[in-house]
């Protein structure tokens, strides 16, 4: 089993996110991805395994969103492309769980979002 954790240490939602992992015992893979923004095709894929609209993993009160050409219509091909560019405008925290050949992923808004794909 492996769960990663696209990360804001800024973010108070983020450290909930991680710190509610955590005291289950879980090691997560953290990914700052401020500082290591995954490209637009593992956006796409997580996009797929939330199983919510792609406008969903987009932050639409940054100041950046007005700019992006985003909207709530946009594809997840859209959204992926501009959060590969501006990673600011990903929601945050997003949890990925891979295990026993099954790939689930949830927004940790609330923390408690992400406790029906941990194991």
């Amino acid at each position: 089993m492996t769960v990663t954790i696209y990360h804001n240490p800024r973010c108070s939602k983020s450290r909930e996110t991680l710190a509610l992992i955590e005291s289950k015992g879980i090691e997560p893979v953290i990914i700052r991805y401020l500082d290591t923004p995954p490209d637009s095709t593992t956006l796409k894929r997580i996009i797929e395994q939330l199983d919510v609209p792609a406008n969903a993993l987009v932050r639409n009160k940054e100041p950046e969103y007005a700019s992006s050409g985003l909207s709530a219509r946009s594809t997840s091909e859209q959204v992926a492309e501009v959060l590969a560019r501006t990673p600011k405008l990903m929601e945050r925290p997003v949890v990925v769980v891979q295990a026993g050949g099954e790939t689930r992923a949830a927004i940790g808004r609330p923390p408690s979002a992400v406790e029906v794909i941990l194991p």
